[in-house]
């Protein structure tokens, strides 16, 4: 997902009003206990010399792998999964450096893609469906075109963009603010949780991100919750995520495009926010997008396009039952 860091600080920026990130000080207090939403089984795999977290959700049938965004967790499947698991077997892990899993340097795609194959072989499955969210779309069309004996078919949660894509390279520069949480909502899980509510997704349903936001965190000595990945590994994955172009042309894969109503989120927390996100959307992200998808129908042959309500940060929550629908559509059309 790219909500995060410079990618995230994208809602406010090409010419758009805004105004300046909070940089309050934390101060440290204790969560309570908590339960998540999702069943599952963690292990690590090692992967060409790096040490993966998989996340096994259970399920029978054909596997199905979900791959996060960037800067993420697999735990923002913990509402999907369920809903997939009846129907097949459902496997998520954490990119070098996210969560648990150890970092690297290298983030091209061709790595990216051997160390999806590297999980797939670690758990036994020979070929397997696989998903990408926002970064997570490099990884799947990578491996299809790499490794397409490895992959059945193809599905891109709004991640049909190319994000090495001038354009929206463009829109990284001069940025006032930044959708990732203030300082002051990294002073303990519970302000984490109600700053999550507020901007992201306004339920009462926190059970199904919480395990999410704890795997994006770190716990620093004095209490506060750092961002993980850290900075230095931020930055190599956002390098060859600007840098490197994605060819849909080698995919043979049937394919999957599911995108969000719109990429960034209606609502700011203020008026002025509101204004300038709506102004960001309007001349940025609606040419990146329409250019994005005619780019992708023109390259990957036969490719399916569907839209669900919510914006490119929070659609897999809020529009997790029309995912889950679409999912089941595809894989069992053949």
């Amino acid at each position: 997902m790219m909500n995060r860091r410079a990618l995230g600080a994208v809602v406010l920026a090409i010419g758009c009003a805004g105004g300046a990130r909070d940089r309050q000080q934390p101060s440290t207090t204790n969560g309570p206990a908590w339960h998540g939403a999702a069943a599952y089984q963690e292990r690590f795999v090692a992967a060409n010399g790096v040490r993966l977290k998989v996340l096994d959700f259970g399920g029978t049938g054909p596997a199905r792998v979900l791959i996060q965004g960037y800067g993420d967790s697999p735990h923002a499947f913990d509402g999907l999964a369920p809903a997939l698991a009846g129907r097949f077997q459902v496997v998520g892990y954490a990119r070098r450096g996210d969560g648990s899993s150890t970092t690297g340097a290298s983030f091209s795609n061709a790595t990216l893609a051997a160390y999806l194959v590297a999980v797939l072989d670690s758990l036994g499955i020979a070929k397997s469906n696989i998903a990408g969210w926002s970064m997570g779309g490099n990884e799947i069309t990578a491996a299809a075109g790499l490794h397409p004996d490895r992959v059945d078919r193809i599905v891109y949660l709004d991640a049909g963009y190319d994000w090495a894509d001038s354009a929206f390279a463009a829109s990284l520069s001069d940025l006032p603010l930044s959708i990732d949480p203030p300082a002051t909502a990294r002073t303990d899980i519970d302000a984490l949780k109600r700053w999550w509510m507020e901007s992201r997704w306004p339920t009462d349903d926190v059970a199904r991100v919480e395990a999410y936001l704890r795997d994006i965190s770190g716990v620093a000595t004095d209490g506060t919750l750092p961002p993980v990945p850290d900075s230095a590994n931020a930055a190599h994955a956002l390098a060859a995520l600007l840098a490197e172009h994605r060819d849909y042309r080698k995919v043979k894969a049937p394919a999957l495009a599911i995108y969000a109503a719109q990429f960034l989120p209606p609502q700011g927390k203020d008026r002025a926010t509101t204004a300038a996100t709506g102004c960001l959307e309007a001349t940025h992200m609606v040419p990146f997008r329409v250019a994005s998808q005619a780019r992708m129908r023109n390259e990957l042959r036969g490719v399916r396009r569907a839209h669900v309500p919510g914006s490119h940060g929070n659609f897999i929550f809020v529009s997790r039952d029309s995912v889950a629908a679409l999912f089941t559509t595809f894989l069992g059309d053949r």
